[in-house]
């Protein structure tokens, strides 16, 4: 969902804009902050599982790959089969697998096993307003709800929301996520980055600067993102002809710097006046290091022109559904070859279900066309949740798929449950009956976040009872 675009001042030179970008780091990040809330240790979700060990998932009863050499189908699925994570990647995967000495064994059997689900677009501070503006649009939902919420934001504050709403996604399935952030002070970065890497979920903090400010940008990159081992950056911008310079100043930050460049475009009819997609073209940025989300009006030749430079796309179907905004030509996309990954976006989604997410993706493609035959179906919609949305970001070679040595970010599902039960097709019930308390087990590079249902060593009451009170100590303020 699109953030409200502040005026910017006029746009500096290149040579000024960029003079920050060879400055030296300063003092690593540490996490524990005085007189800010610590961070929980993102090593605790690995005590139970300590001192670096193997891992051995043995004999799930479904394995989703999504590496066809591995399995049959476009899933690479096997079946009966075992999974070996060591030293944080995927060691193997397969029937009767030896377990390694010192390894610890998880049994899975009876359970499904697939990648970790991949967030391409999200906004985590946007906890603070769940459930509100629900009869607005996407401009009532700026005036209504997000800017005067993000006025009165406190690093406390930050990092009480900030961690509910990452601790929701890891819980529902998520390992690897985007948030598009346009929170300006640096102790509200700070704030945010320390409780985002206390989760020990792998994220992208795609900074949207208040103006286009280089020394900023590398400040927060090096300074706060860099020395998380999961963590990475991108440069955000809102593609607009009235911000013109602005985004072609984002565009050379975020190639000095070697990250995406990141952009909302086109999620409302409206927004065809900003010429966003002509924007992007016109300052050089269409190719494979822009992301743009929604991009739900579209024209034909716009979609064309991303699937010629490679651009890749997210996808926020519940967003777009509950703002009123329209429903991404997603079979279009598909149809020249756009690389898209699912985007949960933030406070309109309310919640952090992937599952909901994916059935969402493929229920209003259907409603639209009137065919249950259309673009995507259940293994595409897996495949965007996944390998899809690694793609989108870039980092389809360490994340995405369980092929062996990529990174060990995935999830074990437990079928034997009420609204899962009984076994007709578990590849569609993932998507049409799945919901977050099916997720047993949540693995991010070989480390257990979540075990037997629950998240390891997080107090979840106490982070419910921040998060309200920091909510309330806002709303005072107003």
């Amino acid at each position: 969902m699109q953030q409200s675009t502040p005026t910017p001042p006029p746009a500096p030179h290149r040579r000024a804009l960029l003079a920050g970008l060879g400055l030296a780091a300063a003092t690593p990040l540490l996490l524990g902050v005085r007189d800010r809330p610590a961070a929980p240790d993102p090593a605790a979700g690995q005590r139970n599982l300590a001192g670096g060990r193997p891992v051995l998932l043995r004999g799930a009863s479904l394995v989703l790959t999504m590496d066809p050499a591995l399995g049959s189908g476009p899933l690479g699925t096997v079946e009966n089969a075992d999974v070996l994570l060591r030293d944080g990647t995927v060691a193997a995967v397969g029937a009767g697998l030896p377990r390694p000495p010192g390894a610890s064994v998880v049994d899975v059997s009876g359970k499904l096993v697939l990648p970790g689900f991949v967030d391409a677009h999200t906004h985590l501070w946007q906890a603070v307003i769940r459930g509100g503006c629900t009869d607005r649009d996407l401009f009532g939902w700026f005036s209504g709800c997000t800017d005067p919420q993000r006025a009165r934001l406190t690093p406390s504050a930050v990092h009480s929301f900030v961690r509910l709403a990452a601790l929701d996604a890891v819980q529902s399935g998520v390992t690897t996520l985007v948030d598009w952030v346009d929170i300006f002070s640096y102790d509200l970065v700070e704030s945010y980055v320390r409780a985002l890497a206390g989760t020990g979920v792998r994220f992208t903090y795609a900074m949207f600067p208040p103006k286009p400010d280089a020394v900023l940008l590398t400040k927060v990159k090096r300074e706060l993102v860099d020395p998380v081992p999961l963590g990475s950056f991108q440069v955000a911008t809102h593609a607009a002809r009235a911000v013109q310079d602005h985004n072609r100043a984002h565009w050379e930050a975020a190639q000095e710097l070697g990250v995406m460049l990141n952009s909302h475009v086109l999620e409302r009819p409206e927004q065809r006046a900003d010429d966003p997609m002509g924007v992007l073209a016109d300052i050089g940025a269409l190719g494979p290091k822009l992301l743009v989300n929604h991009a739900v009006h579209l024209t034909d030749a716009e979609i064309a022109a991303a699937a010629e430079h490679d651009v890749r796309a997210a996808h926020c179907p519940l967003s777009n559904m509950r703002l009123a905004s329209g429903v991404m030509r997603l079979g279009e996309f598909a149809r020249r070859g756009v690389k898209v990954g699912l985007g949960l976006d933030g406070g309109t989604n309310d919640s952090s279900d992937f599952h909901a997410l994916m059935k969402t993706a493929i229920g209003l493609q259907r409603a639209r066309a009137a065919d249950a035959g259309v673009f995507p179906q259940v293994p595409d919609v897996l495949r965007m949740a996944t390998l899809g949305g690694a793609e989108a970001l870039g980092i389809a070679d360490r994340v995405g798929s369980l092929t062996p040595g990529k990174r060990a970010d995935l999830l074990v599902v437990d079928p034997a449950a009420l609204n899962f039960a009984p076994r007709f097709d578990w590849v569609g019930q993932l998507v049409f009956n799945g919901r977050p308390e099916n997720i047993e087990a949540v693995f991010v590079d070989g480390r257990a976040l979540k075990l037997g249902g629950r998240l390891v060593d997080v107090d979840t009451a106490r982070v419910v009872r921040e998060a309200e009170a920091a909510a309330v100590r806002l709303r005072a303020t107003a």
